[in-house]
């Protein structure tokens, strides 16, 4: 659970990410009645309404597409993104909507906060384009999963690397005490220098710092192995209230419409996408930003989210097991009525 002291320390960070939008998450309610959560979506936003979006590289990509004009009216960006961040600001009411992995979701509905995902993203011929690989420290002699016994694995509850040691270890046909786990913060290059210093065995490490810890301590022994799952899932969610909101949930609906359009773009404008987010905005060298496009692939925007949450099941049964959490439905984080917005605006703006 969440404790007062960070929830405190959230709000004051969260509120000086926003500054300038002036309360903009709470804005645009009136004091209508509430839409219900069944209810049809409404498709016109209101002037005046203001949603506050953590989604950093869609921000970009909307910029470098010549479509932010589409959403500015409405939209308010955080430079934040990610789990922790993303519920901790919908805890202090200073963020509508926030783009994260599959694990967010499921840890924050076990925390009490109410969240509904509106937004799917996977990967295409996903095992073969993962987002991790597990990092191998110098001398740690891990070949295999099977490997695995008696190592020291870096572990981030909540996060999706956490649920990915889990999946790993019941692939290898090992539990949590046949292994030490090692709660690190999954952020930055936290995992690599941790592996670096032999302070774990392994570690789930993604993006440019699979080819960075390589191409660092590959001499020196360091590797990498294939996890072999699936580990592509991306979602926008957002805060149930916010789409009680009539005016919110008509914005939050524009805005996965530009979502899924600006991931085509992405996909579609590859040397672009490099110049414009990996190095200008990002600061990585293009030969970093070519890496991250190849090992991504391309993306699946799909019209039908049943496979994605029953998979989101099967992640909930297995964590609820090994964490004591409630076993809670799938089905229940997802908004269906956004099922298809994004996959819909994919093929209008094709025409």
């Amino acid at each position: 659970m969440f404790k007062t002291h960070k929830v405190l320390t959230a709000a004051v960070a969260i509120a000086a990410l926003v500054t300038g939008c002036g309360g903009a998450a709470q804005a645009g309610n009136d004091g209508g009645a509430k839409l219900a959560l069944d209810a049809a979506l409404p498709t016109t936003v209101p002037d005046g309404t203001k949603i506050v979006v953590g989604d950093p590289a869609t921000q970009v990509a909307l910029k470098l597409s010549g479509q932010l004009d589409k959403v500015s009216k409405f939209v308010q960006f955080a430079n934040l993104s990610g789990g922790p961040q993303t519920t901790e600001a919908f805890r202090a009411h200073a963020l509508d909507v926030g783009s994260v992995a599959e694990i967010p979701p499921i840890h924050a509905t076990w925390t009490g906060l109410h969240v509904k995902i509106v937004a799917s993203k996977f990967r295409q011929d996903p095992l073969d384009h993962p987002i991790y690989q597990l990092g191998i420290a110098p001398g740690a002699n891990v070949k295999t999963l099977p490997d695995l016994r008696g190592k020291k694995i870096a572990y981030s509850p909540g996060q999706a690397q956490g649920a990915l040691v889990l999946k790993v270890l019941k692939k290898a046909g090992l539990t949590k005490d046949d292994v030490k786990l090692v709660e690190l913060p999954s952020t930055g290059d936290v995992y690599t220098n941790a592996l670096a210093a032999k302070q774990v065995d392994v570690a789930p490490i993604g993006g440019v710092q699979i080819k960075r810890y390589l191409a660092k301590y590959a001499k020196d022994g360091g590797t990498t192995i294939p996890h072999g799952l699936r580990d592509d899932a991306g979602h926008l969610y957002v805060v149930t209230e916010s789409l009680e909101n009539p005016a919110k949930a008509a914005a939050i609906r524009a805005y996965v419409a530009a979502w899924g359009v600006a991931q085509d773009w992405i996909d579609k404008h590859p040397k672009e996408w490099i110049q414009g987010y990996y190095v200008k905005d990002q600061g990585l060298t293009e030969s970093d930003g070519q890496w991250l496009v190849d090992n991504a692939g391309h993306p699946d925007i799909s019209a039908d989210w049943s496979d994605a949450i029953q998979r989101q099941q099967e992640t909930i049964e297995l964590l609820a097991k090994e964490t004591g959490n409630p076993v809670i439905q799938a089905k229940d984080l997802y908004d269906l009525r956004f099922q298809s917005v994004a996959a819909d605006a994919i093929k209008g703006a094709t025409k």
